[in-house]
Parts: C-alpha cells; structure tokens; sequence
C-alpha cells in the first residue's frame, strides 16, 4: 500500500470513528448544567447581577496577607502563587455563572454537544478566541493543556483528568472527549473549566516549578508588574478578544488591578484604613464591630456592609493528621474535639457573632444536621455498616454545648470517659498511654488570630490532661507543611458550593491521602466516603444528588476528622466610595469583577 493510501486510509478511520462517537449526540448547545436547565436563555445579553453599562477605567487596589513566589496556579507547588490570575489572565473553555449552582456558559469554548449519559463531549471553539500575544486558540492548544495538567497539574485535575478515555482533535476548532466508563456526570463540567494553556508559551518540561516567567493567555488582564512576595500589577488587555461576549459584559471594569501583599494583618487594616486598599473582606468578628469606628467610615469615604450568603456554609476547622498513630482511633478524635468550647469563646473572643459549625453544608438543604436519613440515604450507606453512628443516621447528633463558663466538667467527664475507652488514662494530671508516655501534639497555625484561638483551645484540652503546643509559622512554611501533611493538627478551611462534585475527591478521598499537593488534609481513607463521592458525581436528578451530599456529610460527621469551628451568618465587606457595585449580589457572594470605579 502505498503512502498516499495509507494516510487515506487513516483519514477514512478517524472520520468513521468521529461519527461514531458522535452518534448518540444533541445538538450544539451554548451551556451546561449540572442539574436540571440552564437558567439563562440562549441570547441571553449578559449575566443578571452585571450591570451591563458599567464605566470603564480607573484603579482597583487589593491586598492579600502572605507572600507569592509563582505565577503558575495550576501546579503543585501553586499554594504561594500570586492571588488574581485565575479568571482574570487564565481563562477557561467555558464560564460560571455565580448565580447558580454549577452552570457554565460559553467563552473560548463557543458551543458544546453532549450526549443524555454524559460519555461523548464536543466542543467548539470560539473562532476569535485568541491569547494576549494575538495567536489564535486551537484545539492544538485544548489537548496540550489537557495532557499537561492531567501529567503535572494539581491533584484534583490529575484525578478528573485520569477518568477520561480518550481526546481528540479532529481540526483546530474541534475537541472531542470519550467518557465511558467514568460514571461521572460532573467530569464535562470538570473539563469545560479547564485553563487553556498557551503550547507555544508554556514550558511543560519544567511546568511542576515555581515561575514568575509573565504568562501569555487569554484572559482580560496582563501581568504589567511583579515584585515577589509583595505586589502584583494586572492591566486590562485592550485587545481582549471576548469583551463582548455576553458572559463578560459588565465584567472587567478596572483599567488595573493592583495587589500588595502584607505579611502583618494589623499593617494591611491599617493600610486599608489610610485609603491605600479599595475593598476587604473582614473574617475577625472583634474587628468588625468595635475597630470600624474609624474617621473614613464616619464621613463616608469608606462604606461598610453586610451581604447576604446564600451558599451551603462550609465549615473550617482544626484538622486532625489522622496518618499520626495518635490521631487514628475516631474516639479520640471525637473526645478531643468535644473540649473545644464554642459558646466560651464566641462569647468571650467574638462577642456572639458567629454561629457553631457541625457539618460540612450547614445552613443548606445539602447538610444532614437535624435530619433523619430518607431511603435513598440509607440504600447508598447499605453496604458499608458501621460508617454513620446511629445517632448521626437518625438526625439527632449535635455538637456538645458547655454551659459557657470555659470550665464545663459535664463535657470534660465525658471526653475523658470516652478516651478511657480507647486505652488512655489520666495520672497526675496528665493523660497518658498504656506505656505511660503523655498524650502531646503540636497546633501548626500561620497568623496570630489562628494562633489565638488554638490557644485557647490548648487551655482547655488541657483541662483533660492534653498537652497541646500551639506553633506559629510563616505562611509559606504553613502551606509547604500541609503540602507534606507533616503536621499533627492545624486550621483548614472546606469551602461548599451549592453543587459539590469533583472537589470531594480531593478532599476526602482515599486517592487522595497521601498525594502530595491533595486538601485531604485529615488524611481519610474511608470506602464508605468513597463511594457516596461517587454517588455524587453519578446523579441524574436532584433527589439523588441531595440523598448523596448528604449521606457524604453523615460519615464526615461521624468520623470526626476535624474539630469544627465557626461560621457567619453573613458576609461582611468594607469598600471605597469610590467603587460602584451592583443592585444585585449573586448566589456566590461579592463578584468584585462586576464592580467599577466612580469617576477619575
């Protein structure tokens, strides 16, 4: 056979396969849902928490405590990458809209095509879709991000990107995506989010490195200005190729975005206070209501507010390392975390703003606090007895409640009752082993108001004859420790989003353990996680995605993998008069993109 034949041949192959595995495919769409329809139509004119006349121009000032050493947010070592890329300089295949759960719209990706199983994806490419040097965007450009994340990227995408069973690019607007076997519904979503990455300006063989190389994308912004470790500088492109796209009209207001980072949080309010940082999310309760009292808020120069949440809360807390001997047994863990005394200290370090985190989608229709196990629930945790305690299946378990004078005996007695059950004893005072050794183990925390809590907490572990040393670390030998897991217990912060999926494998999963770079912090290896992350990922309706969510947060709870803390009812924000906002906050919070400047 000769060349010519054989390369017809190949040709005649590929296109028999592409209608193959196009066969069983709707028509092009221009987004995606993860459950139900997209709430948009399709000649939707722009987002509905944009205001689509915005004025251009002008400067954003941000701040960020800690430091940066990369601007590549996508590999392992990304935990001290320069806050601001994501969105603004890289961009994704497709958008979210912060008004629904998990819907995305089209960006570099124009249109898409999906079957009803979710096992054949295509996209489309946006024929104008271009990177800031002006090269365009091919599939070429989809499958070399693609391999290279799925290679080198962060743990999370690796895992996702695995469940794939194979890509194709059948010309240079075209990505096809087979999916069998994945079971995964969320894996087209997973993969519409992807950054594409520029081939032709990216060094894949040193990709897993910390760089401050400026990168070349297709976001809005360019990098203008990078000092490391403290300020960042992003500048509006004007060529941006899809200002006009409706998912981006009223987006992308400031001419430039500048981001100075702090390595002292008292330096960074005071920097905001003397009119150098625009906008600020507060977190510390005594701040926000006793420090706020300041000359620019009184004559208005500054304005202060509280915005509504309406996301499932999340929760933070004290992560246990359970890959420690001392934190393995769920006894102890679940002793230790009945001694920290949420109403003590609400009352006496927060003056009673937050509210007690117990579950891990609190305030949502997700959380399976106070809620008895429906049947779907039970049917999915069936085959794994023994993985939710009969209290936690029935609805009934709460957080222990002292009676808030910070030495509640009642709580101690029973956390040392259960201990005893797990072979510990307190002699002279100090709780110790079977061989005698004491039960010590060091709080890692990263800023003094981490530092302040963990301290108390150790005061009142200490009731029970706990040593527990509290170590204050810079921010990123915090990250670089957590990275390693080479830690006994510090404070981790789980984000829920109206729509879990793919992230709970990197959070939970036994895959994700020991991977280094994985938020699997507590280190849990659990079947029974396992399979309701899945369960998860494979819903068709929401009747069973809400069953899998929350039978997921019952076997949370009841491994007690963390000691939880706190949360506000609502987000508390402090800005510029000199920034317009929208009427309109969207489901995620404060969407400072769809902000501006008011006059020069």
């Amino acid at each position: 056979m000769t060349g010519f034949a054989i390369r017809l041949a190949l040709a005649a192959a590929l296109l028999i396969a592409t209608v193959a595995a196009r066969a069983e495919i709707d028509e092009p769409v221009g987004a995606l849902a993860m459950h139900g329809e997209p709430a948009l139509s399709p000649d939707f004119a722009h987002l509905p928490y944009v205001n689509p006349d915005a004025p251009k121009g002008g400067r954003l000032n941000l701040a960020y405590l800690g430091a940066f050493d990369s601007l590549n947010p996508y590999n392992v070592k990304a935990l001290s990458t320069a806050e601001g890329l994501v969105g603004n300089v890289y961009q994704s295949l497709m958008a979210r809209s912060d008004d629904e759960p998990f819907t995305l719209y089209g960006l570099i990706a124009k249109r898409l095509e999906i079957n009803d199983a979710r096992d054949k994806l295509v996209f489309h490419l946006d024929p104008a879709a271009h990177f800031s040097d002006g090269s365009p965007i091919t599939s070429a450009d989809v499958l070399f991000s693609f391999n290279l994340l799925k290679a080198k990227g962060r743990p999370q995408q690796r895992a996702a990107f695995s469940l794939v069973k194979s890509i194709d690019a059948p010309d240079d607007r075209t990505v096809l995506y087979d999916l069998s076997g994945a079971n995964d519904r969320e894996l087209p979503l997973t993969l519409a989010i992807m950054p594409v990455l520029s081939r032709a300006h990216t060094d894949a063989e040193h990709f897993e490195d910390q760089t401050l190389q400026i990168p070349v994308a297709s976001g809005p912004y360019r990098v203008a200005e990078v000092r490391p470790g403290e300020r960042l500088v992003l500048e509006r492109d004007p060529n941006y190729w899809g200002r006009d796209l409706p998912i981006s009209k009223g987006l992308y207001n400031f001419d430039t975005i500048r981001i100075d980072y702090f390595r002292d949080a008292t330096a960074m309010f005071e920097a905001f206070k003397a009119g150098l940082i625009d906008f600020r999310i507060e977190e510390d309760a005594t701040r926000w209501r006793s420090e706020y009292d300041f000359p620019a808020v009184r004559d208005g120069r500054i304005v202060k507010a509280t915005v509504p949440n309406g996301l499932p809360k999340g929760v933070s807390g004290f992560a246990f390392n359970t890959r420690r001997a001392l934190f393995a047994d769920a006894r102890v863990r679940e002793a230790l975390a009945s001694m920290f005394d949420f109403e003590w200290i609400n009352a006496n370090l927060y003056a009673g703003a937050f509210q007690r985190s117990e579950g891990f989608f609190d305030d949502s229709d997700l959380s399976s606090i106070g809620r008895p196990a429906s049947e779907r629930e039970r049917a999915l945790l069936a085959p794994f007895p023994g993985a939710v305690r009969d209290d936690v299946m029935e609805g009934q378990w709460r957080a222990p409640a002292s009676d808030g004078t910070g030495r509640d005996r009642s709580v101690a007695r029973s956390a040392i009752e259960k201990l005893e059950t797990a072979g510990y004893a307190l002699q002279g005072g100090r709780l110790v082993d079977r061989s005698g050794d004491p039960f010590a183990f060091e709080i890692t925390v990263k800023d003094r108001e981490e530092e302040r809590l963990a301290l108390a907490y150790a005061r009142n572990l200490a009731r029970i004859g706990v040593a527990a040393n509290v170590r204050l670390v810079d921010e990123v030998q915090f990250q670089r420790r957590r990275t390693r897991f080479d830690f006994d217990m510090m404070i981790g912060t789980w984000t829920a989003s109206p729509s879990p999926g793919n992230e709970q494998r990197g959070r939970w999963s036994s895959a994700a353990a020991n991977a280094e770079g994985a938020y699997n912090i507590s280190g849990a290896a659990s079947p029974a996680i396992d399979a309701m992350i899945a369960a998860i990922l494979a819903a068709k309706s929401s009747e069973d995605f809400v069953a899998a969510v929350r039978a997921l947060d019952r076997v949370l709870i009841s491994g007690f993998y963390i000691v939880p803390l706190y949360y506000a009812p609502e987000q508390w924000i402090a800005y510029s008069s000199r920034l317009g906002r929208p009427e309109r906050t969207p489901l995620f919070g404060v969407d400072l993109a769809a902000w501006w400047r008011r006059g020069p």
